[in-house]
């Protein structure tokens, strides 16, 4: 009986190894992720079940009288031309390539994290189309390219799977800000039209009653409950270095101040009206700072500095 079974053994260990079972989600292998594949989440949709926008259709400023003064607009200026994208439109589309000045650009919007992130399409000397790939990290949407499939984390642009894994988009400063106050500051901005060729009710917010909640859609990685999860923060990064301004600390500041980050002098500019702010660098142009909820810029930059206006108290 011993030898039975130790032939049995014997001859298991001979078997030929089957090969593990291949990670996929919505059709992306993930076996080679920077993360795990278990924290990548399915958000609903499909692939290009929300459908990312390609050249969209721009306006004169005068002409979009579907727009609202005080809607939310991501506003972008690069090389003198100024284009503003309304989130009511891409809170559906979540992602618009475009060209600003001659430069290519990919304009993100994730409605779960509050995010409106602007990148350079071009990576490694090549000009890239990005699409939604219906899948989550720390709530946050992941984007990715249509040449090679590479999956990018949308706050910190960098890509977590694929031919890019470890490889960073370069970040555009972006102002999000009311419609109003970006028309007064850039009269000549053209705007995205609501004709995208893609039937949307533009005038409905899917996400009603999110930002008011203190739930959140997935599990993230890190909270931190010093805030409400959904209050609004403007936060810089670069390298190891972070920093977070909430706007409930801005509020409480005459809304233009020097401070510093990464041992360099900055001006932060805040808008209550607005509720909007940028961060601006000594010659005083706007650097690439990202707006959005507290919980998402804690997830991705636990060990952030957070600006208080009144340290003290």
């Amino acid at each position: 009986m011993k030898n039975k079974v130790s032939g049995l053994f014997l001859a298991t260990l001979l078997l030929p190894a089957l090969p593990a079972a291949a990670v996929e989600k919505n059709g992306f292998e993930l076996d080679d992720a920077a993360v795990a594949p278990d924290k990548i989440m399915q958000g609903g949709p499909p692939r290009d079940g929300i459908p990312a926008l390609s050249s969209p259709e721009m306006l004169a400023a005068d002409e979009a009288d579907y727009l609202r003064d005080t809607d939310q607009v991501l506003g972008i200026s690069i090389n003198g031309e100024a284009r503003a994208y309304p989130t009511r439109i891409l809170v559906w589309h979540e992602i618009a390539n475009d060209t600003i000045g001659g430069q290519p650009v990919a304009v993100t919007f994730c409605p779960l994290c509050g995010t409106g992130v602007v990148f350079s399409r071009k990576l490694d000397g090549r000009v890239l189309e990005f699409g939604v790939s219906g899948l989550l990290y720390n709530s946050d949407m992941l984007l990715y390219d249509r040449e090679t499939e590479s999956l990018f984390s949308q706050i910190p642009g960098k890509a977590i799977s694929g031919t890019f894994k470890g490889k960073s988009l370069d970040k555009i400063p972006v102002h999000h800000t009311q419609w109003r106050a970006w028309r007064k500051e850039h009269p000549d901005s053209k705007v995205m039209s609501r004709k995208t060729g893609y039937q949307r009710d533009y005038d409905r917010y899917p996400y009603r009653g999110y930002e008011q909640s203190m739930q959140l859609m997935t599990v993230v990685e890190h909270r931190d409950r010093r805030y409400h999860p959904k209050d609004l923060v403007i936060g810089l990064s670069r390298g190891n270095e972070a920093r977070v301004w909430p706007f409930h600390e801005l509020q409480q500041t005459e809304g233009r101040f020097r401070d510093e980050f990464d041992d360099k002098t900055v001006t932060v500019e805040y808008n209550d009206n607005t509720q909007s702010a940028r961060i601006l660098d000594a010659q005083g142009e706007p650097l690439p700072a990202t707006t959005g909820f507290w919980f998402a810029w804690m997830t991705f930059y636990p060990h952030s500095s957070v600006f208080q206006a009144n340290p003290d108290d």
